[in-house]
């Protein structure tokens, strides 16, 4: 019997450029990694990459998605897709066997145990499987007296719920008496800069006193500037903090969003984020480096942001000039070459660059081939309006959203989410290629 030989239909992003085809693996990478889950998005729901996400799991061989989970959580820093991608590995016998190991490894802040719980029971509650229960209960292990005090919130799943059901060991003596209080309610209140504002303290002398006693992380104290500003921190102190603050893996994008809530200390915080870049391991070679400014790149990284996605490839943009000989350009409607700037400059020239209109990706590729260069690095949705051409060099699309078609396969090397790891990756994959 002859078998049929059944054309596969085209597919397309949501502007119309053809897309590629992908298996099932990399269809889960490109909805997890970019994906602040239940979020909205500007082409797509939270709901249906959510929903997509689920039936991909059972789709792809159970190491490679409890290493997708693991990947996301620690190096993209994701919380909740991570939390989705393991509760659906336990519902799949294929896959429940690795849900303990996984579920221990990704989680790393002590409010995602509880989280887990509420993401297991979203369609009511039911058993938690033997696996979930040795995940969680290995997980409770990590957290000390202050962390587990700093997340003991009155919520729908309690944290000494959590542990009632895990029937979690502690591993000495003192832990097991940490636990007590949990269950008692007697844990000793943390001195975190959340309870220092609720005592009932004035504000201002509150933050203060934290920034006096570097009692502020790099990034609370980066996403409180505009509350220190409204009650009026001491300015001195203030750029202080941010001048000797530990800025290690702190992302380009955080300094943005510090800059546009707080103005009056960008020169500082500017000053802090080029700190942070100083140490970076540089890369060979002249590379072209094309960001996307189209319209759907405006859109808010989630409803609890300000940030955009824009945002995000302009700080991807601010770490590349530091540790790569590169031109950079930017592409919507047209393609723009951004003068040789730094830091917020640079950020200022990308998002001003042009109208931010339509995604003509292929018309750009296609002006830089013949540009001298040994790399070519895209960061765009990939939403894009026409096909793109297959590079010339070593080349790679970095996606920063989660859109269930995308264009930068097959001869490109594609790369999703937008943290540090996007060049750590890049260098590693050219060390070994």
């Amino acid at each position: 019997m002859s078998k049929l030989n059944v054309k596969q239909q085209p597919i397309y992003t949501h502007e119309g450029g053809r897309a590629k085809r992908i298996n099932a693996e990399q269809q889960l990478r490109r909805s997890v990694m970019g994906c602040l889950l239940w979020e909205d998005q500007f082409y797509e729901d939270g709901i249906s990459i959510a929903e997509r996400i689920k039936s991909l799991v059972p789709q792809v061989e159970a190491k490679k998605v409890a290493e997708i989970a693991i990947e996301a959580r620690l190096k993209m820093k994701l919380r909740h897709a991570p939390l989705l991608i393991v509760r659906e590995m336990a519902r799949h016998d294929t896959h429940k066997s690795l849900v303990s190991s996984t579920l221990s490894r990704i989680i790393q802040r002590v409010d995602e145990l509880s989280e887990f719980l509420a993401i297991y029971w979203q369609e009511g509650k039911q058993p938690i499987s033997a696996q979930a229960k040795r995940g969680l209960a290995e997980a409770f292990t990590k957290f000390d007296s202050y962390q587990l005090a700093k997340y003991n919130r009155d919520a729908t799943v309690k944290l000494r719920d959590v542990l009632f059901l895990c029937h979690a060991k502690p591993k000495d003596e003192a832990q097991g008496e940490v636990w007590k209080q949990l269950v008692d309610g007697t844990l000793p209140i943390p001195d975190t800069w959340e309870v220092a504002l609720s005592s009932g303290t004035d504000k201002k002398t509150s933050w203060e006193r934290l920034l006096r006693e570097d009692k502020l992380g790099a990034l609370a104290l980066l996403r409180n500037l505009r509350n220190m500003e409204s009650v009026g921190v001491d300015s001195h102190l203030v750029k202080e903090r941010l001048s000797t603050m530990r800025v290690e893996r702190v992302l380009p994008f955080r300094f943005i969003a510090a800059a546009k809530y707080a103005p009056q200390w960008e020169n500082t915080i500017e000053e802090a984020m080029m700190r942070a870049l100083s140490s970076a391991e540089k890369l060979s070679g002249k590379t072209l480096l094309l960001i996307d400014v189209s319209g759907s790149m405006t859109e808010n990284l989630s409803s609890k942001s300000e940030m955009t996605r824009m945002d995000a490839a302009a700080g991807l943009g601010i770490l590349a000039r530091e540790i790569l000989d590169c031109r950079v350009f930017t592409f919507s409607t047209k393609l723009v070459e951004i003068p040789a700037r730094h830091g917020f400059a640079l950020r200022d020239a990308i998002v001003n660059s042009q109208m931010h209109s339509a995604t003509y990706l292929g018309d750009a590729v296609r002006s830089l081939l013949g540009l001298p260069h040994d790399r070519l690095i895209v960061i765009s949705d990939e939403q894009a309006h026409d096909d793109i051409p297959n590079p010339v060099t070593r080349s790679y699309v970095v996606n920063v959203a989660s859109f269930e078609n995308g264009v930068g396969y097959g001869a490109w090397t594609h790369i999703d989410g937008w943290s540090e790891a996007v060049l750590d990756y890049i260098r590693a994959f050219e060390r070994v290629g």
